[in-house]
């Protein structure tokens, strides 16, 4: 037995992937909607909820590798974003019996809120299996068989246009811009629980815009797609880092790589998990950290830019971190701030505060 039945319905849903392969399990979530999207998978064991609504995972078809899903709920203030970004959900088994006392809702009737499609009752491990082989790919969830013919291409993400708004508490406090690619609500967090004013900009914004908002620091965010589509952003990463100390988070990472002359390709399958081991060339330690990134920094190209690689992905060698000599200018490929994962990077945050505090912000 898959697992518990949701509602009683027995209603099927096809997951078929751009190879022609095609997986048949019981519908959940909204049992009505049929959505087209980059297939990924993520090894996440538990953070379900913060998983779905990151918005660097907008518009993609997420598997679960983790065989249990839903145990615990869906609780408040949890989310990522305000709402579930991913476009459907993939599960070995998804549970309505849940065990938590802060839970509010269930994971099933949190996706038909939202109406986000879910199929449960497959090998998820197999689907993994094609996924790592193959490669990310294009599939659709559809309420009856299709051809892979019809599994469309995923429409990219567009780029996060919201507007600017201020998160300060108000005091004379270090001062960081955000600029929002598609930011997780837990690094604006981490910021603030350090004391820190926080005000979130869209990526339209120009150098004059941002500093006239006198920063301290600039953190430039995660976020859904191609670095290279945010080109017209670069110039303005090249002007920021003569003016302010800046901090960049996975897409962050990538494009401050792209504006320093660096560049970047489209992996296999990604990094998407909480499990992704990190080695740290300056002081020689391992730690464990939280990742969802497609795309990654080409790790010899970095070779003729004025950047230097500082971390690596210790399974496949990956660029991990870099920084500027001799400004202070430094990025990471993984989520520091977690949500979830493990806390093993979060003193990054404090990084950042340190060097705003040296530069004394505009120097």
């Amino acid at each position: 037995m898959l697992g518990t039945k949701l509602g009683g319905s027995e209603m099927k849903k096809y997951l078929t992937l751009e190879n022609g392969d095609v997986f048949v399990g019981e519908a959940c979530g909204d049992l009505a909607a049929e959505i087209k999207g980059e297939l990924v998978f993520t090894t996440n064991m538990t953070g379900y909820q913060e998983n779905l609504t990151d918005p660097s995972y907008k518009d993609q078809i997420i598997t679960f590798t983790y065989p249990l899903i839903g145990n615990y709920g869906i609780s408040l203030g949890t989310s990522q974003s305000d709402q579930i970004q991913a476009s459907a959900v993939v599960v070995r088994e998804m549970t309505d019996d849940v065990f938590h006392y802060q839970s509010v809702i269930t994971l099933d009737a949190f996706l038909k809120q939202q109406h986000i499609p879910a199929i449960s009752g497959i090998d998820t491990r197999q689907l993994t299996k094609i996924i790592r082989q193959y490669g990310t790919m294009k599939a659709s969830l559809t309420n009856q068989p299709v051809k892979a013919t019809e599994t469309e291409a995923a429409h990219e993400a567009e780029i996060v246009k919201s507007a600017t708004r201020s998160v300060t508490d108000g005091k004379e406090n270090e001062h960081v811009v955000v600029v929002d690619f598609g930011v997780k609500s837990n690094i604006v967090q981490s910021l603030q629980q350090r004391g820190i004013d926080v005000t979130v900009v869209t990526p339209e914004s120009t150098f004059e815009d941002i500093s006239a908002l006198h920063p301290s620091g600039i953190l430039l965010s995660n976020g859904p797609g191609d670095p290279q589509d945010y080109g017209d952003f670069l110039p303005v990463i090249q002007k920021l880092q003569d003016h302010f100390p800046i901090f960049g988070i996975c897409l962050g990472h990538q494009l401050l790589a792209l504006a320093n002359g660096a560049t970047t390709y489209k992996m296999t399958f990604g990094h998407r998990g909480s499990n992704h081991p990190i080695k740290d060339l300056i002081t020689g330690e391992i730690y464990m950290t939280a990742q969802n990134h497609g795309y990654a920094v080409d790790i010899d190209s970095v070779k003729s830019s004025p950047l230097e690689v500082t971390a690596i992905e210790v399974n496949d060698k990956t660029c991990e971190g870099l920084q500027y000599p001799g400004r202070p200018v430094f990025s990471v490929q993984y989520h520091p701030e977690a949500a979830p994962g493990p806390h093993d990077a979060k003193p990054l945050f404090d990084k950042f505060i340190d060097l705003m505090h040296v530069n004394g912000g505009v120097h």
